[in-house]
């Protein structure tokens, strides 16, 4: 049955790799449901509430992917979206987490009805295919830094931005040995090789007191304090003085997502070998509806917007090709409603490495962009830079998009039927602009 309704013969794969692979996008995502909760405590919602809608939300998210698309991208809330819902929006502009979650539902729907329309699709399809292989290379770029990051390998310094960290600490040391591990099973074709590592650190990281006692369990109850209790009214700005702001707060939500997901988008779908020969993605609608489901749904459960997650990469290099690797992840966050205290138990070291290692691989797309022609390699290169050093997917592909556009105008390339790539340009900067002066 699982067969023919992911048609897994076709993909290569089997229901034994695809059920591995998400086991281990689980375990590289499963921080969410600790970090959520307490980005968006401090706008003064309930942390037990947060972390069961973050469960749902996920869990729904993943459900609709798998079985709408037949794809293995893994969805939850996203981060960086959360921490904009809580420090700019909440606390920052003063706006009630009430109105902020009508403003989510309301992106929600202005995906949906982009997607209805065909233009998220034109924008994806718009994308050069140079730039498919910089966003893929640049965010292997991006997760490996966050890994390193999460590991203690790399850390903050005034005096240039970023230095190496203290590799006699227990995080480190953590990381560094399941770094090992993941890599010699990679090298022996081991596609367990992800799952092994995170548990051997997890374990390390346990006897090192890394691991956090497991909270108080939660009842299902304490969602009833932030679920159905979206503003809209508010959000649409009817009867307050909140027009402009809220006006603003929809557009960041729709315009980062929008490209965040993208993103996301192209390279797990290349990486996982799912893109056409002619540069198009395969059920690209169904893929595109999912996520505008999921948003909407987030919102109803008291979340910030939902989207793709990148960690997703980890499950493709364990051989998830299908829907199937979705579903897996989905039901995995629903079960974690009832043992989410038990999540604090695997420390982001036992993860980091894994990260770091999908990241390797996804550099590899690299190669296929043609680095002769500097019309095509400067796009690319200033792509695949800037995600990992803005800390945005979205702010690289603006770089890569606005530089593809002018260098083809001023070089005598373009070609009218490009023109969305000029018009996502002048997006982009109109963007950058807005952002500078607010």
């Amino acid at each position: 049955m699982l067969n023919r309704l992911f048609a897994l013969e076709a993909h290569g794969t089997t229901v034994r790799i695809e059920l591995l692979a998400g086991v281990t996008t689980f375990l590289t995502m499963i921080y969410i449901v600790v970090v959520n909760p307490l980005i968006m405590g401090d706008a003064g919602m309930p942390v037990g509430a947060i972390a069961i809608g973050t469960c749902l939300a996920a869990g729904a998210g993943c459900l609709l992917m798998g079985l709408l698309s037949n794809t293995p991208l893994a969805m939850a809330p996203g981060m960086g979206l959360n921490a904009y819902f809580t420090y700019t929006v909440v606390k920052g502009m003063g706006v009630p987490w009430p109105t902020a979650l009508g403003c989510v539902f309301i992106s929600g729907a202005a995906f949906l009805l982009l997607t209805a329309i065909g233009a998220r699709q034109l924008i994806v399809n718009a994308i050069p295919r140079s730039l498919f292989s910089a966003v893929a290379g640049g965010i292997g770029l991006f997760i490996a830094f966050i890994g390193l990051k999460d590991a203690g390998v790399i850390v903050a310094n005034p005096a240039t931005t970023v230095g190496l960290g203290d590799l006699t600490t227990p995080g480190a040391l953590v990381a560094m040995l399941g770094l090992l591990v993941i890599g010699v099973l990679m090298a022996r074709k081991v596609r367990a090789a992800m799952l092994v590592g995170i548990l051997v650190a997890a374990i390390a990281g346990w006897f090192a007191g890394l691991s956090h006692a497991p909270g108080p369990s939660l009842g299902l109850g304490e969602i009833s304090a932030t679920a159905f209790k979206l503003d809209i009214p508010a959000a649409l700005g009817l009867g307050g003085n909140l027009g402009a702001t809220v006006l603003e707060i929809i557009f960041v939500f729709l315009f980062v997502d929008l490209f965040d997901n993208v993103g996301t988008l192209v390279a797990v779908t290349k990486r996982a070998g799912l893109v056409d020969a002619d540069g198009t993605i395969p059920r690209l609608n169904r893929i595109l509806f999912a996520d505008s489901l999921a948003a909407m749904f987030g919102a109803l459960v008291g979340v910030s917007t939902v989207t793709s997650y990148i960690e997703s990469a980890s499950g493709v290099a364990a051989g998830g090709r299908t829907g199937l690797t979705s579903v897996v992840v989905g039901l995995l966050f629903l079960a974690t409603l009832f043992v989410a205290p038990l999540v604090a138990l695997i420390p982001t070291a036992a993860t980091a490495p894994a990260l770091i290692l999908v990241g390797s691989l996804m550099v590899g797309a690299a190669a296929e962009v043609d680095w002769a022609d500097p019309v095509v390699a400067i796009p690319a290169f200033l792509t695949m830079i800037s995600i990992p050093l803005t800390y945005s997917i979205a702010d690289g592909l603006a770089f890569g998009i606005i530089s593809y556009a002018l260098l083809t105008l001023f070089t005598g390339r373009a070609r009218g039927k490009d023109w969305l790539v000029y018009v996502l340009a002048a997006l982009f900067i109109a963007r950058f602009v807005y952002i500078a002066k607010g």
